[in-house]
């Protein structure tokens, strides 16, 4: 009942493992750089090359590999570098590390991203919706190409097309959080963009039943049901935070911001998608958290 989460030690990886550990499994965190007073048995790898780490793979449960740098950033030619490789390379090192044992995990959950669909303004798309054009897309099918090269043909594949994960203890919502109790939690440029969202706890057990459901395989868009605007999303994050105003972030502004005072990239915010699954109800997912108000509600209280 051993689970290996590579890149495991960031926001999900933390959560999936204790989601992981409530339900029996032993966990196993992998990550570059070792984690001080983690209540989980850590083993350090390079994501590149394969090492003494390789042997946890015998006789696994499964893998789930978290693993790829943070898109949260200013988007130079050298971060655009290491956001594409750190994803390829750890997937290419995966499956090299998958040769040298005897007794393979059955399942390997490979993390990709609903960017993949890029950032159409109107369209609701599912899993065999077009692929969207730039940086994400492109980086999301070389991400899928590379698990696809990697993986033995006799291991089931899922791969998670993931949205926009909240949750209590990181991500994203953290900092929405505190600009809306600044007062500056309106609506972001026009307001249009398509915010898809997934409580952590949908997220956790998606995955899990991925580990341990034969029927999972292939492509899935981890998502709720219901996407919004982010001008809906705003409304209803300073609903449950009880911030009775805030402030619009006009797209100038946003751009400028983002550069000089959070040092990310202001299409994050500007633009977005509206993804549901078709997949996840067809092989029987019930989410716990189909609607964004009863989300937030449950993390922001």
């Amino acid at each position: 009942m051993k689970v290996l989460l590579f890149g495991g030690t960031g926001f999900i990886g933390n959560s999936l493992a204790g989601h992981l550990t409530e339900r029996g499994f032993e966990v196993v965190q992998l990550a570059r750089h070792p984690v001080i007073k983690s209540r989980f048995r850590f083993v350090q790898w390079d994501g590149v090359t394969v090492g003494d780490w390789a042997k946890e793979l015998e006789g696994a449960a499964g893998i789930v590999n978290l693993t790829g740098r943070s898109v949260d950033c200013i988007k130079t030619p050298e971060n655009c570098d290491v956001i594409l490789r750190s994803r390829v390379d750890s997937c290419r090192a995966i499956g090299e590390a998958l040769k040298t044992v005897n007794n393979p995990p059955p399942v390997w959950v490979q993390m990709s991203t609903a960017h993949i669909y890029g950032d159409p303004p109107n369209r609701v798309l599912s899993e065999g919706g077009a692929f969207g054009y730039g940086l994400a897309p492109f980086v999301g099918q070389a991400w899928e190409a590379a698990f696809a090269a990697a993986r033995p043909k006799t291991m089931r594949g899922v791969r998670l097309r993931t949205s926009f994960v909240i949750g209590k203890h990181g991500g994203a919502l953290a900092s929405l959080s505190r600009i809306v109790k600044l007062g500056l939690g309106g609506t972001v440029g026009h307001g249009r963009q398509g915010m898809s969202w997934i409580h952590e706890d949908d997220m956790n057990e998606i995955i899990h039943q991925a580990i341990v459901d034969a029927n999972y395989e292939g492509p899935y868009i981890c998502t709720a049901p219901n996407p919004v605007s982010n001008k809906v999303f705003m409304s209803k994050l300073r609903q449950a935070l009880r911030v009775p105003i805030g402030l619009p972030a006009p797209a100038p502004l946003v751009k400028l911001g983002a550069k000089y005072l959070f040092g990310t990239d202001p299409e994050l915010a500007l633009y977005g998608r509206y993804v549901v699954s078709e997949r996840l109800p067809a092989v029987g997912y019930s989410f716990k958290f189909p609607e964004l108000t009863g989300a937030l509600r449950d993390l922001c209280s």
